[in-house]
């Protein structure tokens, strides 16, 4: 008897930690034998949006025949499977690999005024290769499709284009660049990267663009860091728009303009401080761009100061930001529109302002932000964010030349009148509901400025939205 109950204990011991092990195995481990290793990925999510007031119904004043509906109601979604594999040599090194693809879909009109529509495309395809060439430094090669950020993701992050015809706008779910070559190279806590980029556009506005650069960059084992970015547009049909002398009149497109524009960008986050400053952090950054081509020399910045609450509840931390980028100054016969590239446009990076960042990209605007973030506990976290927008550069483009449009004297006008383009509210909340589950949602409201009252000849109503989403990812 005894025996039997021993046996029964070891049997029992052993079915749960066969069934821990199989609760612990990672379910997209697809295959893992000898030096290959083979892994599943899935990523999908769903969105519910409401907009109301969209751009604060410019369209009525600026684009009065367009039939634009500035209250909208839409659901968007994506599914981006994929798989990759690592395969370790006899020399050490690592080959490896990834392919995956995105389907997203729009039903009801988005915020651009697309919607049931969609399309399926290819999202990574590379191979790559990493080693060690010494005890501290290490080299990593790849060549196709795949995601590349450099720095804060001031310049280069965002290296594919969704929405429109590809639907899930908001969502955004396509990050890779078309095509890249990408080298990198470390030697303790310095890296370099070397790269050239085809970036995943839309079909029906592909600007042909090809870019390459470098990147430098020190992190310090306390978790500070410093770089510098080199981008150099090699190839594009993209053009910019030169705001007409004395800022009067619409403003001429240069066609082709962004082939041959260089940027220099240099940025850095600081350590953790001793003597009483133990709770602040900093960061900076700056970027000076140029083309001989067409006589365009332009900048842009950002600095921001954060502080976290040690001892509060829920862990509060404040954070101070003002970011600028220049606009083309009307009265000089130079180009000083700040190109942003392919930035990061999401609210907790480069994004100016919440729905601003829709109406605004990063360039003849400058930003003061606020944002306050609160973790009850570790799986919700309430963010507050404010920001109050300005332009640069009154009668000049804001964005691309909308709002072009004839004054009451009846002379033509783009950009704005008055420099204060709109306050920003955005609240946030996010919620882990477990490892592979997440859901977000939030409020927001625009209140427009003088800048946008002048354009519509009247005090405008705010613009207001709200989403709730959920992505899982394995």
């Amino acid at each position: 008897m005894r025996v039997l109950r021993r046996y029964c204990l070891v049997a029992s011991a052993s079915s749960l930690a066969i069934a821990a092990s199989a609760q612990e195995r990672d379910p997209m481990l697809l295959y893992e034998r000898d030096a290959l290793t083979v892994r599943g990925h899935f990523q999908a999510g769903l969105n519910a949006v409401a907009e109301d007031n969209l751009f604060w119904d410019l369209a009525a004043t600026t684009a009065p025949g367009s039939g634009f509906d500035p209250d909208t109601r839409w659901l968007e979604s994506y599914i981006k499977p994929g798989i990759s594999f690592e395969y370790r040599l006899d020399t050490g090194a690592t080959l490896y690999g990834k392919f995956s693809g995105v389907a997203s879909y729009t039903w009801g009109k988005d915020a651009f005024d697309y919607g049931d529509t969609g399309a399926t495309t290819l999202e990574e395809a590379y191979i790559a290769i990493r080693g060690r060439l010494g005890p501290d430094a290490t080299y990593d090669l790849s060549l196709g499709a795949r995601e590349l950020t450099l720095g804060t993701g001031m310049l280069i992050a965002n290296g594919a284009t969704s929405g429109f015809e590809r639907g899930a706008l908001k969502f955004g779910p396509r990050k890779a660049w078309e095509g890249a070559a990408i080298g990198r190279f470390t030697l303790g806590q310095v890296s370099g990267t070397a790269f050239y980029l085809d970036p995943n556009e839309l079909p029906s506005t592909d600007g042909n663009n090809n870019l390459a650069g470098v990147d430098l960059r020190y992190d310090a084992p306390a978790g500070g860091y410093l770089g510098v970015t080199y981008v150099d547009v090699l190839n594009s049909e993209s053009s910019y728009p030169k705001a007409a002398p004395g800022g009067v009149g619409a403003p001429s497109i240069l066609p082709g303009g962004r082939e041959g524009t260089r940027t220099l960008g240099l940025y850095g986050r600081t350590n953790p401080f001793d003597n009483g400053l133990e709770n602040w952090t900093f960061t900076g950054e700056v970027a000076y761009q140029w083309n001989d081509r067409i006589d365009l020399e332009a900048w842009a910045g950002r600095v921001t100061a954060g502080y976290t609450f040690e001892g509060l509840a829920w862990s509060p931390n404040l954070t101070i930001g003002y970011q600028s980028f220049s606009g083309d100054d009307p009265n000089t016969t130079k180009l000083e529109r700040f190109d942003p590239l392919y930035y990061q446009g999401s609210p907790s990076a480069w994004a100016t302002g919440s729905k601003s960042a829709s109406t605004f990209i990063n360039s003849n605007v400058n930003a003061l932000t606020l944002a306050l973030r609160l973790q009850p506990s570790r799986q919700d976290t309430w963010t507050l964010r404010y920001a109050h927008i300005r332009a640069n550069e009154l009668n000049s483009p804001v964005q691309f030349g909308q709002a072009t449009r004839v004054d009451l004297n009846g002379n033509v006008v783009s950009g704005v009148t008055d420099s204060h383009l709109a306050d920003d509210l955005f609240l946030e909340y996010s919620r882990i509901i477990n490892r592979n589950t997440f859901l977000t949602a939030g409020i927001s409201v625009s209140f427009p400025g003088a800048g946008i009252d002048n354009v519509i000849g009247a005090t405008a109503d705010p613009w207001t939205g709200g989403f709730i989403n959920v992505v899982v990812n394995f």
